[in-house]
């Protein structure tokens, strides 16, 4: 029975500081490269061993520029030794969405980067009541194979976000074309209130365990979500062998929370779950 499995891996501790949502909806994000760059730095120091991150243009709208991306990993991995990297572009061409990773990768500076595989519709209720269209977040078969023979080309390793369950299969038999590929990271999607996939809740959690260990074996995975709280689930995914996701882009929209506050809930359900911490090196050394 997985339920009753007690990991002893050490785990990853991601914070995911700041989010596309803009400031309107999560007042509390860091947009400044300033702002960026000490936060990150501060969550690293406390024990996030990786950093993701979106850069915005100074109008504070969301941007894909390598040079404001290469200045904020640049600033952060002076301070201290973590794993930073981007997000992907939402809309766009191959080459478009792609261009900033190629870049970033040739300076030598992504370790990770965002492959979603799959497409989904990320609608608030809100919008269902105002008659207005979510967000169709489109990621054809074409643009997954792109990024992942990029990852393979280039050495990093694919971060997935699981939307939906199909999304960790079809992942999971595009990454088994590639020999060379480090390991996809496989990253549950909850949310509150969004209408994709499922509340954060345990029989949810459940399933996907045992989906993974079907779909996906030796992959890490990661919970976390959009517009979500999933302090409560941290005991049983640390016990199931997870590995844990905070920050203002996961966490509940208006949340008072700061990104540190959010981290000190991670930081307190892994040392009462009993797992170490896992360094920014250890991560680096897994196939």
């Amino acid at each position: 029975n997985p339920m009753t499995t007690q990991s002893t891996q050490p785990v990853w501790l991601e914070v995911a500081l700041n989010g596309a949502a803009s400031q309107a909806m999560q007042p509390s994000i860091p947009i400044t490269p300033s702002a960026i760059i000490e936060q990150g730095i501060a969550c690293a120091k406390e024990g996030a061993a990786i950093i993701h991150l979106h850069v915005y243009d100074e109008h504070g709208q969301p941007t894909e520029d390598a040079d404001l991306y290469t200045r904020v990993i640049e600033g952060i991995r002076e301070q201290c030794d973590a794993i930073v990297y981007p997000t992907l572009a939402l809309h766009g061409t191959i080459a478009e969405r792609y261009a900033p990773i190629k870049t970033l990768a040739q300076r030598g500076l992504l370790e990770w980067a965002v492959v979603d595989p799959g497409s989904v519709n990320i609608t608030h209720p809100i919008h269902i009541e105002a008659s207005l269209d979510g967000l169709c977040y489109t990621n054809p078969n074409d643009h997954i194979k792109a990024g992942l023979a990029l990852a393979e080309a280039d050495g990093w390793r694919p971060a997935y976000a699981i939307y939906e369950p199909g999304f960790a299969r079809l992942g999971a038999a595009l990454a088994a074309q590639h020999s060379a590929l480090k390991t996809p990271i496989y990253r549950l999607m909850f949310s509150d209130h969004l209408l994709f996939g499922t509340t954060p809740s345990e029989f949810a959690l459940e399933f996907y365990a045992q989906h993974l260990a079907q779909t996906c074996p030796a992959a890490p995975w990661m919970i976390s979500g959009l517009d979500a709280n999933v302090e409560g689930l941290m005991p049983m995914a640390l016990e199931l062998g997870a590995h844990l996701r905070v920050g203002l882009e996961d966490a509940s929209l208006g949340t008072t929370l700061s990104n540190n506050d959010l981290l000190e809930q991670g930081l307190k359900a892994i040392q009462n779950s009993g797992r170490p911490l896992a360094t920014a090196d250890e991560i680096r050394q897994y196939g």
